[in-house]
């Protein structure tokens, strides 16, 4: 009865530096790839383009980019590829009317009170752990002591210094800090 016996053949080497160098460059091609696709900062906010695409009645996912050539004319970039050129002085008035016109949303709302709140803190040496963007509110810390709650409702900025209690409000985050008894630094 005849027996086979399979051996292993040995792969050439040449064809392991093939296959060595094929995937260096599928992993180059695919990290060339997400460098590409990776999150740029934009410089239009989502309020921009609502903006502009009420000036130039097109949906505001549309619009990519604007840039003003020559000090006269704004060039909007759309998605699609296309370029549209405005005077800049016809262009600023449109944009003061919409502004105007335009209701915050509640996205731009919290980054609104959220800037106003880091410069308050900052200017009183305080720091506030994770904001409840539903209700925007937050604890506020001096040296990791709770100096009190803040908070900013349809009737304005409140703080108070203990969990419960009556909300005391003020116009400005600033203010609103200054009555949980915080006072800015003074320098020596």
């Amino acid at each position: 009865m005849p027996y086979t016996i399979h051996t292993q053949q040995a792969i050439p080497s040449s064809s392991v530096d093939e296959q060595a160098l094929a995937q260096a460059e599928l992993n180059h091609l695919l990290e060339t790839q997400a460098q590409a696709v990776a999150l740029t900062q934009d410089p239009l906010t989502s309020r921009d383009r609502r903006i502009i695409g009420e000036i130039i009645e097109v949906e505001p996912e549309t619009v990519r980019t604007i840039w003003i050539e020559g000090g006269i004319t704004v060039w909007v970039q759309l998605v699609s590829g296309g370029r549209l050129p405005f005077d800049r002085d016809w262009f600023a008035k449109r944009v003061a009317e919409v502004k105007a016109t335009l209701p915050e949303t509640p996205l731009e709302r919290n980054e609104r009170l959220s800037e106003e709140l880091e410069e308050a803190c900052v200017k009183f040496n305080l720091w506030h752990p994770q904001i409840d963007w539903l209700s925007f509110s937050t604890k506020l810390y001096r040296n990791n002591q709770l100096v009190g709650y803040i908070g900013c409702n349809l009737e304005g900025w409140y703080s108070r210094p203990r969990t419960y209690g009556m909300n005391r409000f003020a116009n400005s985050a600033e203010e609103a800090i200054t009555f949980l008894g915080v006072r800015t630094a003074v320098a020596a």
